[in-house]
Order: structure tokens, then sequence, then C-alpha cells
């Protein structure tokens, strides 16, 4: 679709910090919120009438069947009816398809209309407490359009917990390679440091390292971390750090620039878990000094995977 069609290379936006949103509305009402998502989560928009819905017997009511779109099999989610929001039926007719890429799931959203594509520094992201003040939450963060319309970031893996939980990690899964793993000292005695903003993966996270029994301490975005490291007295006794990519304030690309360029912390192994699974993405946290790289629905191996890397420096 046009709108998708100007969009940047990742790289060029991660070493400024930078990112760019498809904005979207749910529905027609002159009042009706603008949403967004980072481009680099989306395929294309098709228009909904244009393909076949096969529904699915005792699915989540959020499930509205699926669609097959250039021989894939796509599940459809009512992100309006997610939000509180019933379409009409011309609405319904009229509204388009946002085929997104989560962890390797392909997934289509309904969503009313895609509005244009724009670029954003993450110190223009806001993530106000009230927005992590319940469980159910839904909204991540936000920022504001030329207009000054507020533009609202959804927790769209809450939402896949919710519908699709079999498509996140399964906090529960052992990874059978831990036992086969020398387990460094420094990680038996250390706290682990996780910059992470989606209330649902810090659920998960915490999780995994309480199965583990290892200490870890999350923060809300990357500034946070990185404000909390260098007001340590003594940096090097972090065994790790893990760090999402999309983060309100400071990104996780600007994350591993900051601490691999610091004498302080350059030796510190840094792991990337994100749904932004792209070979460019993968490729700009190498080049920038990640050690290690994870998707969120493999996070239950994300142990294994720090004490592989602490194992080799």
């Amino acid at each position: 679709m046009s709108v998708l069609d100007n969009v940047d290379a990742a790289t060029n936006l991660a070493k400024n910090n930078e990112l760019q949103l498809l904005v979207f509305r749910i529905n027609e009402s002159d009042d009706s919120a603008y949403y967004a998502i980072n481009v680099f989560k989306t395929r294309e928009v098709v228009e909904a009438k244009n393909h076949f819905l096969t529904q699915i017997p005792s699915a989540h009511h959020l499930l509205e069947g699926t669609i097959i779109l250039r021989g894939l099999q796509i599940p459809i989610l009512n992100l309006p009816l997610w939000l509180g929001t019933h379409l009409n039926k011309d609405e319904f007719h009229r509204s388009n398809i946002l085929i997104c890429d989560f962890n390797g799931i392909v997934i289509g959203l309904r969503i009313m209309s895609a509005y244009r594509v724009i670029k954003k520094n993450w110190n223009e992201m806001h993530a106000p407490d009230s927005y992590r003040l319940k469980d159910e939450g839904v909204v991540m963060n936000d920022t504001r359009l030329e207009d000054g319309s507020l533009c609202l970031i959804l927790d769209y893996e809450k939402l896949l917990s919710e519908v699709i939980p079999q498509a996140m990690v399964d906090v529960l899964e052992s990874p059978s390679n831990i036992q086969d793993i020398a387990i460094p000292q420094k990680l038996l005695n250390g706290t682990v440091l996780i910059a992470e903003d989606s209330k649902t993966a810090q659920r998960h996270l915490i999780q995994i390292f309480n199965n583990s029994k290892i200490d870890m301490k999350i923060f809300d975005n990357g500034k946070k971390l990185i404000d909390y490291i260098f007001s340590m007295p003594e940096q090097s006794i972090i065994p790790a750090i893990i760090t999402d990519i999309e983060m309100p304030e400071m990104s996780g690309f600007t994350v591993i620039q900051t601490l691999k360029k610091d004498p302080r912390t350059q030796n510190i192994p840094i792991i990337v878990n994100s749904s932004m699974t792209g070979n460019n993405n993968k490729r700009e946290a190498e080049v920038l000094g990640a050690n290690g790289f994870i998707d969120k629905t493999k996070s239950h191996n994300v142990i294994p995977l720090i004490i592989e890397v602490m194992n080799k420096i």
C-alpha cells in the first residue's frame, strides 16, 4: 500500500535513536483516537472486503477467523473490539486488515484505515505511569502528531498473549541445554539488568528468571536502565544486560551504542530480546556490539544464551 512506500531502512533509523510509525484509526468517528505501530512490524494493508474470512469454531471472541493471503493462512484479530469499539456493518465492510509480523508470527489486525507513516525520535515517545497502573492496561506509550493529536502505541504482545497464547513464550518450558553449560559464578551471585517496556514481556521474564533462581532487575525503558548503570559505583559487577529494541525515550540500539562505547561497560554481555526479528535488526544489533539476539517467543532460552555468551568472553 502506498502509505508504506517510503519506509526507510531500519539501520539508518537505529543510529539516530529514531523509529517510523504507521498511524491508523479503528473507526470513522470524528473523535476517534489515532493509534500506531512500528512499521517494521508491518507487512501491508489490504481491504477486508477482498478476502474471504473463514471462522474458527470455539475460537477466542477476538479471533474473527482466518484469511488466505499469498498462500499463507493468517488469523485476523478484531482490534476495535479489543479497544471497546464495535464496528457497524458498513464500517466492517469498508475496514482494512493490517498484516503484521510478531516474532515470525504473521497476523492480521482489523483497522478502519491507515493514515500515514511518521518518523519520531524515541525521546518523543512517552510512557506515563498511568499506563502501568493496572495489568489490564493496553496502552504502552504515546506521542504527538504535528497537529497536537495524541497517538497511542498499544501493547500488541498483550493482545497476542490473550488471543493466541501459543504464539508467545512458554515460560514454564525448561531449556534442555542449561544443565550442559557451566553457570558462571558471576551470574549466580549477580543481578541481570533488563530494559523492557511491555508489561506482558516483563511478566514472562520475571517468571523465567524466578524459575532459574537467578536475580534480575527490570527497567521500563532504556534510559532508566542507562541512568541506573552509570549511577552504580562499580559497573563491572553486572553479569549481563538484556534489552528490547522498541522502547520510549531510548531504543535498545541506543542502549547498546551507549554501553559499548564506554570503557566501564563495554565488556558487559548484552542480549537483545525482541519481537523485531528481521535480519536487518539482528545485523544492526551485532554491528553495534550486541553479544546475542533472541526473539521473544524463545525467551525461555535467554538464560542459556547469557551463560553461553559469558563463557565465551
